[in-house]
């Protein structure tokens, strides 16, 4: 069994330039997804905002079905777990509903 170095250092040089060009793809990609989510939340937070207004449920049960399969079935085409795929979305709805209940209640003064 071989040990693996604790650093890059000792590593072949073109083994290194490679690893590091993939991180530095990975950092990009992490960095699309943060403004990607922040731009969903903005759409979400104005989808909060008509809700509260016409006094709709934060929830909508029929939508986040329709949303996961969806998603799984997208996740299935990129080769990404579906499972994976809906347990991110899951997380995700989970956290558009907490915000929409929180817009209702500063809407209705409670």
């Amino acid at each position: 069994m071989s040990e693996q170095p604790a650093t890059l250092e000792g590593i072949d040089p073109e083994v290194r330039a490679e690893l590091s060009g993939l991180r530095q793809s990975i950092d990009n990609i992490d960095a699309a997804v943060v403004h990607m989510l922040a731009e969903r939340f903005k759409a979400t937070q104005r989808v909060g905002r008509l809700k509260a207004e016409h006094r709709l449920p934060a929830a909508d049960p029929a939508r986040e079905r329709d949303q996961i399969e969806r998603l799984r079935e997208l996740a299935a085409g990129a080769h990404l777990d579906p499972v994976f795929a809906e347990k991110f979305l899951n997380f995700i709805i989970a956290e558009v509903i907490r915000h929409h209940e929180a817009i209702a209640k500063d809407a209705s003064g409670s």
